[in-house]
């Protein structure tokens, strides 16, 4: 593959954290020069371990197999096999390879379809050293990591004019009415400690809620709860000023 390369691997190619000690990191985007930069952000940090570059979605995935890194940064807009089928890809054939999504605009319809294809989460490429590398962390943890400054604003957005297909929306049957409210304060950017305050409940008892509300959407974590909430209609665009939306899927 002409635009793909490698570094700290040997034997079968499989280089992941537990026989490492380190955070493998997959990187594709088209760009070279991008390419070439967050490798160079990344090196410097002993837990971190770049085993390979691509520039195309097809490379991305085949790399991934062979490689099986924990986190894949991926461009969603690349030749050959975009970002988006990319990821829908290696969340089906490798869950264990989280992917954090990268886009050149902050307003871009495809990060949805990102998430919803099985993406941990979304940074725009403008982002600081600082916030790639917690982003990687987070993700590697099992957790989201979305900009909380464009979570609200992008969905927003998308629901207005939505340009891809979308699935069927979610329904309210199955949720209790107290899990439907707290979902909905959850979908306008509350964090758990701001919908125990809102609800005049624990906190402990609104991660309960929130575990047993993504297992009925059978949704991973909170961007994706966010999503349901507008395409269901419980949540629509002018109710939600801008706020910060939680980063963790329970937390």
């Amino acid at each position: 593959m002409s635009g793909s390369t490698t570094s700290g691997s040997t034997g079968s190619g499989s280089t992941t954290s537990g026989s490492t000690g380190k955070i493998t990191v997959l990187i594709a985007d088209d760009q070279p020069l991008v390419r070439r930069g967050m490798a160079l952000i990344l090196a410097p940090d002993p837990s971190f371990e770049v085993v390979a570059e691509a520039e195309n979605g097809e490379q991305a995935v085949a790399l991934a197999h062979r490689f099986r890194p924990d986190v894949v940064v991926m461009d969603i807009r690349m030749p050959v096999l975009d970002g988006v089928a990319a990821t829908e890809q290696l969340a089906n054939a490798l869950p264990e390879c989280r992917v954090l999504a990268l886009s050149t605009f902050d307003m871009d319809e495809y990060v949805v379809a990102a998430l919803r294809a099985g993406a941990y989460g979304f940074l725009p490429k403008d982002i600081s050293p600082e916030e790639l590398t917690a982003a990687i962390r987070t993700v590697h943890t099992g957790e989201a990591a979305v900009a909380p400054r464009l979570l609200t604003r992008l969905i927003s957005t998308y629901v207005r004019a939505p340009r891809i297909p979308q699935p069927p929306a979610p329904s309210l049957d199955g949720l209790t009415p107290r899990e439907v409210e707290v979902w909905r304060v959850m979908a306008t950017g509350l964090d758990n400690a701001e919908i125990s305050r809102a609800l005049d409940i624990s906190v402990s008892t609104v991660k309960n809620y929130i575990t047993s509300i993504f297992g009925k959407l059978q949704v991973r974590d909170r961007a994706q709860a966010v999503i349901a909430a507008y395409e269901s209609g419980l949540v629509e665009p002018r109710a939600v000023a801008e706020r910060p939306v939680g980063r963790t899927g329970t937390s």
